[in-house]
């Protein structure tokens, strides 16, 4: 290149992804807390794409379930909170004052705004009120450790206060003080999503007390998540890391500069990596394949997906609200999609078109059978379904 950046192109980039990912086979880690720092954050609105992500880069998946409830709910290692895009993740605990400072504060200070101002709107009771409850609620579920809403709200029965949201709107609806205050509690950073009701599979869950985290510069924080981020996910474009994080794009270059982020050349333009990681990588030893599962991180880390996503897939593979569902790879590129029928079998299909030698039908048969070896009699359906999930799940 002229500017003198080094062009990264689509090959090296499905490289990188295979090893930095946990993908390829070698990579594969030996916990879910190794997964979870190498990854940064697992999507966790859906609380079985958190163990099927897992199960798809751990060496030893039949310890799946066992150590994912183990680091989430018994040793505290991950946690399962509001972050990036007031989205649900899954991170590393170590890194709830990071992501809390760096995405969390701008995003709960909205939602309460919100929550009073439709209160108000509705002749609900006001803020000091709502200190009271607030207070109340969170010294009884530090009391019993962990509890669901209704628990909470027979230790405080005005949480089950209710009040008419945008009334006279063709949207109108009426919200409990418990659901809305409790969302802007997790995303504030006071309480955490704790163990299901039922299996790992299950929607609903207890909320517990938030890891106690020191309070962070905000601006400190943007660069340490942006590091780490770009060391498991880069190269990516100002574009893709603004998508990624929720921030402003004067955020994303604050951060690309505090941490001294190298520009290399992508096919799409510019792209970012962080210093020192703009030399060749090498890549995998064997061709690998993997079965991801529905809003996995990898399928969705990048706003720009043309380098492992052809767009004639999409259609068959997102919903209409842009979320992926699970998904067939090959050597760094996704090339079909997978489902597990009533019966429990997973079958798979590529699209007609994409031709497939049998070293990767092989491969792929043996991803299906290594998925379902570890899931057993457990039937899992994705919260956000695509046209190819439910086609292949009839």
């Amino acid at each position: 290149m002229g500017d003198g950046r080094r062009h990264i192109g689509t090959a090296e980039r499905r490289d990188r992804l295979g090893l930095r990912q946990r993908l390829a086979g070698p990579s594969r880690a030996g916990s879910p807390e190794e997964v979870a720092g190498s990854l940064v954050a697992l999507h966790g609105t859906d609380p079985a794409t958190v163990y099927l992500a897992v199960g798809a880069r751990l060496a030893d998946a039949a310890k799946t379930v066992g150590g994912t409830a183990r680091a989430l709910y018994e040793d505290g290692t991950l946690v399962r909170m509001h972050g990036m895009r007031h989205t649900v993740f899954v991170f590393p605990t170590e890194l709830t004052a990071v992501v809390h400072a760096s995405t969390g504060l701008a995003v709960a200070a909205r939602e309460r705004a919100a929550l009073l101002k439709n209160m108000a709107e509705a002749g609900a009771p006001d803020a000091a009120w709502l200190t009271e409850v607030e207070e109340s609620a969170l010294a009884a579920l530090a009391r019993r450790g962990q509890a669901t809403a209704a628990e909470l709200a027979r230790d405080e029965p005005r949480l089950k206060e209710q009040f008419v949201y945008a009334a006279g709107k063709s949207y109108e609806g009426v919200h409990t003080v418990s659901t809305r205050l409790l969302k802007v509690l997790g995303v504030e950073g006071k309480v955490v999503r704790g163990r299901p009701l039922g299996s790992w599979t299950s929607g609903q869950f207890r909320w517990a007390p938030a890891p106690e985290h020191p309070g962070l510069d905000p601006g400190e924080a943007q660069a340490e998540l942006l590091r780490r981020w770009l060391a498991a996910c880069g190269p990516a474009t100002e574009d893709d890391l603004k998508w990624w994080t929720g921030w402003r794009v004067t955020e994303v270059r604050r951060a690309l500069a505090a941490i001294g982020a190298e520009a290399v050349s992508l096919d799409e333009g510019t792209g970012y990596v962080t210093a020192g990681d703009a030399g060749p990588a090498a890549g995998p030893a064997e061709p690998w394949a993997a079965l991801l599962p529905a809003l996995d991180p990898t399928a969705m880390g990048w706003r720009h997906r043309d380098w492992y996503l052809a767009p004639e897939l999409r259609p068959m593979l997102f919903d209409r609200s842009g979320n992926v569902g699970p998904t067939v790879w090959w050597n760094g590129r996704v090339i079909g999609g997978w489902a597990q029928r009533a019966d429990g079998e997973i079958v798979w299909r590529v699209p007609a078109g994409e031709g497939l030698g049998r070293e990767a039908e092989t491969a792929i048969a043996a991803e299906a059978e290594r998925l379902a070896s570890w899931v057993g009699t457990t039937r899992v359906t994705p919260r956000f379904r695509t046209s190819l999930e439910r086609d292949l799940s009839a």
